[in-house]
């Protein structure tokens, strides 16, 4: 958004969710980064719980807007909403579409070890993100990428393929075509029950787990501490050498062993605590090697499915 304004575009409104419960004791409403970036320029902030109404079309139709850009939003755009702005609804989509439609394109792409991923600016319609692409950009995924890193460096390359269709439909030149017929698989909002980590799979699956919840909500394994279990959540990892039963600790570097092979911990946190390295996490918890990384509920079918890898683990 700021970098639209930046580049000289007029923004009439921006819509965002409402302000939610946060802080350290959820007391403090917070506003979403678009809603704190749009005051911090003047622009009119909506945040409707829905558009399917006709109060939400009444605000909307008087802002008569050339274009919307939308990114990230959260709510499905009915049919009115979407052919009100001259030149339609916009889309900056995290994936290389039609791989990976829905909500959560990130976190699947790492979750399935997919080698890149990318943005893709698409015209709106009905279907669930089934419109014409006009601009991509392709970026590789990094074994270190978490969905937090990917994010921003995503986010950057969306500001810029947004400036460069605004300037191309000023120039009468932007041009769109039909996604491919092959190769649709859809991103399913991430469950909580998807957050438990099961070492019996390989390093390499386990470690595009962690890193595809992190920061939220965080894959998590339970140990016992002293005489009591604990709930871990893990942030970052990487595969390395060593073997053992699935889910042992094998070093003091917070080396754990999977399936075949094992992962190190790099950042993990303990409840209440601050994010900190295997290593520190070993050290405060008093944990030594041998210890027990333990799985309590036994992996769904559903959840099986979703980490089932569509392409070659990295």
């Amino acid at each position: 958004m700021l970098e639209i304004v930046k580049r000289g575009h007029t923004l009439v409104a921006a819509y965002t969710r409402a302000p939610a419960a946060g802080g350290r004791r959820g007391l403090e409403l917070k506003k979403s980064p678009v809603h704190v970036a749009a005051d911090s320029i003047g622009i009119p902030v909506f945040t409707p719980t829905t558009l399917r109404t006709a109060e939400a079309e009444d605000d909307y139709y008087p802002h008569a807007a050339d274009v919307a850009v939308i990114a990230a939003y959260g709510l499905l755009l009915p049919i009115p909403i979407l052919e009100a702005p001259r030149l339609g609804c916009v889309n900056l989509h995290a994936s290389l579409l039609p791989r990976w439609r829905g909500a959560a394109p990130i976190q699947r792409a790492i979750m399935a070890g997919d080698a890149q991923t990318g943005v893709d600016l698409m015209r709106m319609e009905a279907g669930l993100d089934t419109g014409p692409i006009a601009m991509r950009e392709v970026l590789p995924i990094r074994p270190e990428d978490t969905t937090g890193d990917l994010t921003t460096r995503l986010a950057i390359v969306a500001a810029e393929l947004a400036v460069s269709a605004l300037r191309s439909m000023e120039d009468g030149i932007l041009e769109y075509r039909d996604q491919a017929s092959f190769g649709v698989c859809y991103a399913h909002k991430v469950e909580k029950s998807e957050a438990e980590i099961d070492w019996t799979r390989s390093p390499e699956v386990v470690r595009n787990q962690i890193h595809a919840l992190s920061p939220a909500p965080g894959a998590h394994s339970e140990v016992m501490i002293g005489n009591h279990k604990e709930k871990i959540k893990f942030l970052r990892a990487q595969v390395t050498t060593g073997s053992g039963a699935p889910g042992t600790l094998l070093s003091e570097k917070m080396t754990v062993a999977c399936g075949s092979g094992a992962i190190q911990i790099l950042e993990g946190q303990r409840p209440g605590r601050t994010v900190m390295s295997g290593s520190e996490l070993t050290r405060g918890a008093k944990l030594a090697p041998g210890a027990v990384f333990m799985r309590f509920s036994s992996p769904s079918s559903a959840s099986k499915h979703k980490f089932e890898n569509p392409v070659a683990e990295r």
